[in-house]
């Protein structure tokens, strides 16, 4: 994880600027993909795969910020506002507290709920040898 830190405050703040406009107030969604608020989607006929329902490592939420917003102009964010706005995501969903910052050592110890929802396959490959 590269150097930086980010709180939820101002997480919050870019997200208003940067976000919002197509993921909506609170990350419930609008043009783009809801990213917070779906508690147990993943049983329902049409799952909503928000952050704290679906993916299983917050570092993964990190990368795919960091790598592909905002839309208009990927990976201009620094790395402080991608901890931001990850914090402030990882908030929306419950996953930490509103005064907690995210930092290249904090952030891989935040627990996902669906960190065990996949299949390893290679693992299987292995056991099954």
């Amino acid at each position: 994880m590269p150097e930086g830190e980010g709180s939820v405050h101002e997480g919050e703040k870019i997200y208003q600027a940067e976000c919002m406009v197509c993921h909506g107030k609170n990350g419930f969604g609008h043009t783009a993909d809801q990213l917070a608020g779906a508690e147990m989607s993943l049983i329902s006929e049409y799952p909503e795969k928000t952050i704290g329902s679906y993916w299983p490592y917050a570092t993964t939420l990190f990368d795919f910020i960091r790598r592909s917003k905002p839309m208009n102009a990927p990976g201009s964010l620094t790395n402080n506002k991608v901890y931001a706005l990850t914090a402030y995501l990882l908030y929306l969903n419950d996953l930490i507290g509103k005064d907690e910052k995210m930092t290249a050592l904090t952030l891989p110890k935040v627990e996902m709920p669906n960190q065990d929802g996949f299949i390893n396959i290679y693992e299987m490959e292995t056991t099954h040898q």
